[in-house]
């Protein structure tokens, strides 16, 4: 029963990422829901995603919670961690105990352990080796994840990979690196919003986010533009 159940949270899983991929659809909506639904799927405390702009360098443009957002910060501030070597080989990397890195990833490992987190597991994006970011899922207990649960984080790594670049994109690479440019600038954008919000109606960032996407969703608007309608103070939430 257990493993119908999952069965069906996966396929509708993969109908939602789907369904998401409409004409004009949202790049950053698109990675907020594949990071939501790896989370709850594999039973993570938050997940998280880096992409790759156009001079190659990662940066964080979709994720659960700050908690994580802030670790993803400061992996890239560093310049080394899990994160960073599956970008940079291109293949899954998997930490079962952070609190047993050692001399490792020393900065890594400290920020993930004050965060509360005690395994990280990389996938990669990538299609047809090219790799343009990695998929990001934290826990707070220590643990490698399933040769499953391996396999459906990659799965619907692949997707959302699929439906950033889509064929446009395959066969002309300026198109597929502006598409990545406009996803990391709208996360600036959105990141400003939920300042704003935060400030305005004194909530924490994560509160802040969850009332600008709903905002966006229930009044069936691009989550950029209602960013920046909050930011120059043209709609208050």
């Amino acid at each position: 029963m257990a493993s119908e159940t999952r069965e069906r949270r996966l396929t509708s899983a993969f109908v939602t990422l789907a369904d998401t991929l409409v004409a004009g659809y949202d790049v950053v909506d698109l990675l907020q829901t594949l990071v939501d639904t790896c989370a709850e799927l594999l039973d993570a405390s938050a997940a998280g995603i880096l992409l790759a702009d156009l001079s190659g360098e990662l940066a964080v443009v979709a994720s659960t919670s700050e908690r994580s957002m802030l670790v993803e910060t400061l992996q890239l501030s560093y310049g080394a961690g899990p994160c960073v070597e599956c970008f940079t080989t291109g293949a899954a990397v998997t930490v079962s105990d952070i609190a047993e890195l050692g001399d490792v990833w020393p900065g890594f490992g400290q920020a993930a352990l004050e965060q509360g987190f005690r395994s990280v597991h990389a996938v990669p994006l990538r299609l047809r080796g090219s790799v343009i970011g990695t998929l990001n899922l934290f826990h707070a207990s220590p643990g490698a994840l399933s040769e499953e649960d391996m396999s459906v984080a990659q799965g619907l790594a692949d997707v959302a990979t699929i439906g950033i670049l889509q064929e446009r994109a395959i066969r002309e690479a300026d198109i597929a690196k502006n598409q990545l440019q406009h996803a990391l600038d709208s996360r600036v954008l959105i990141e400003q919003a939920k300042g704003v919000i935060a400030y305005m109606r004194d909530l924490d960032m994560d509160a802040a986010f969850r009332t600008l996407r709903d905002y966006s969703r229930s009044n069936n608007l691009n989550l950029r533009d209602v960013a920046e309608r909050v930011v120059n103070r043209s709609l208050t939430l």
